[in-house]
């Protein structure tokens, strides 16, 4: 790997994550929203983050067109680029969870073997892929910023679900049908399942 040097070692620190968690009073883990462009992740993140802070949780959310403002504002869309985004908000990801954060990602990461690198990098129970699942005609008519429109004449290419492909999760551990559900129903189903996971 690039930059790796066999002269670094880890360093262990004195304070852990446990003694992290204990303070922040909640457990941390990466709440992962993946799906098309339009889906709602965004939007559903934001909201699920709402009623997480309302309950005195320690989170932050990361979203893939702010981090794009940021740390990877280097990065273009090709298949290379998008594997890198989505390494590097693993990473980041996983610098959260370490501080007791729930962090809350949300990025169409449409390739299922980058997704699989992200989960990699925390321990098991830690990584909470949710699949924010709309219909491509419904994410079309939505087009909150005109991207599907500018696909479909070329101005975009690889462009995810038009020009460039959306590997749908195999076994997520949650499935929001948000062309079927209302903002308040999506939230709740979240909550309800991180309670049921003893998350929150």
């Amino acid at each position: 790997m690039a930059g790796h040097n066999a002269n670094i070692v880890w360093h262990r620190t004195t304070v852990t994550k446990q003694d992290r968690q204990k303070t922040k009073g909640n457990k941390s883990a990466v709440l992962w929203f993946t799906g098309l462009s339009g889906a709602g992740k965004s939007t559903l993140a934001n909201e699920v983050e709402r009623r997480l802070h309302e309950r005195g949780m320690h989170t932050y959310l990361l979203d893939g067109d702010n981090i794009r403002h940021g740390i990877n504002k280097d990065l273009g869309f090709s298949p290379e680029d998008r594997a890198e985004n989505i390494r590097r908000i693993g990473e980041v990801a996983k610098l959260f969870v370490d501080a007791g954060v729930l962090v809350l990602t949300a990025f169409i990461s449409p390739y299922r073997a980058d997704r699989a690198l992200a989960r990699g990098l925390v321990e098991d129970g830690e990584f909470i892929e949710i699949y924010v699942n709309c219909a491509l005609e419904e994410c079309e008519k939505r087009d909150p910023k005109g991207l599907y429109k500018k696909a479909r004449t070329g101005e975009i290419p690889e462009f995810t679900g038009i020009s460039s492909p959306y590997e749908e999760p195999e076994a997520p551990e949650l499935i929001v049908k948000t062309d079927k559900k209302t903002l308040d129903e999506s939230a709740e189903q979240v909550i309800a399942f991180l309670r049921k996971k003893g998350i929150i």
